[in-house]
């Protein structure tokens, strides 16, 4: 690998670290950078899943003190969800083709920047209920983790719209319990992944090394600095991709 690859593969890894713990999507980076370094998809996709555990859990632990204000057994409901949709999710990703892969991540690419880029929209007009509906939350969130477990693109935007909805706590503690959801999400896939030995660990690796100090500084930024610039960023960046990726899966 060319020094210039591992240097971009890093930087990557940082900015995805960041923008997950902000807002999600870092993923958006990193799984196209990869790609366009020359790593089949469906590897970089994994790569990708496995790199982002460290920086996934510096991001839930940069937000411990939202955590620890949050009812127990909520948590725990939660996470039980997101694991097991993880579990199914990369199931299915080293289960179908990866022809179908290829065609699929695109759609899932313009659904993820859309989503980026309209979730501040939905969350201003859809209010929590007065009671919290368990079984439309639980569902959602599993369906989250099955997403997340194949694609991990917006899965953090996904569970912060979910959670905006159901939940009747700030956005900070939803920003930390959509933390701590994916972060549980990456590690159980990477588990799965690493089961079947499926990992090219020198890019998972660098990707790890950018996204822990990535994840610092956006649990340090996320509580300062609006996340405008970088959903912007991700939106544009997403559509490039989107548009990208369906020209590398028809060419």
């Amino acid at each position: 690998m060319e020094l210039w690859h591992i240097l971009a593969v890093i930087a990557a890894g940082f900015g995805a670290g960041a923008v997950n713990t902000i807002v999600g999507s870092g993923s958006l980076i990193t799984y196209p950078v990869m790609v366009m370094l020359g790593v089949p998809p469906v590897s970089a996709n994994i790569a990708n899943s496995v790199g982002l555990v460290p920086g996934s859990i510096a991001g839930a632990w940069g937000y411990r003190g939202e955590l620890s204000t949050t009812h127990r057994s909520t948590l725990v409901r939660l996470s039980v969800a997101s694991c097991l949709g993880a579990v199914i999710g990369a199931f299915l990703l080293t289960q179908l083709s990866s022809a179908t892969f290829k065609i699929v991540v695109p759609f899932l690419i313009l659904f993820a920047a859309l989503l980026v880029a309209f979730q501040p929209r939905i969350a201003r007009s859809l209010k929590p209920a007065g009671g919290t509906r368990w079984t439309a939350l639980i569902g959602l969130v599993f369906a989250a983790g099955v997403y997340g477990g194949y694609f991990s693109a917006a899965q953090g935007v996904i569970l912060l719209g979910v959670l905006g909805i159901f939940l009747a706590v700030g956005i900070q503690e939803q920003n930390a319990i959509k933390n701590l959801l994916q972060c549980l999400v990456n590690i159980v896939a990477a588990i799965f992944f690493m089961a079947r030995g499926a990992i090219l660990w020198d890019y998972a690796a660098l990707v790890a090394i950018g996204s822990i100090v990535g994840a610092l500084a956006g649990a340090w930024l996320a509580r300062r600095i609006p996340p405008k610039v970088f959903r912007v960023f991700i939106v544009v960046f997403g559509l490039c991709m989107a548009a990208y990726m369906g020209w590398m899966a028809v060419r």
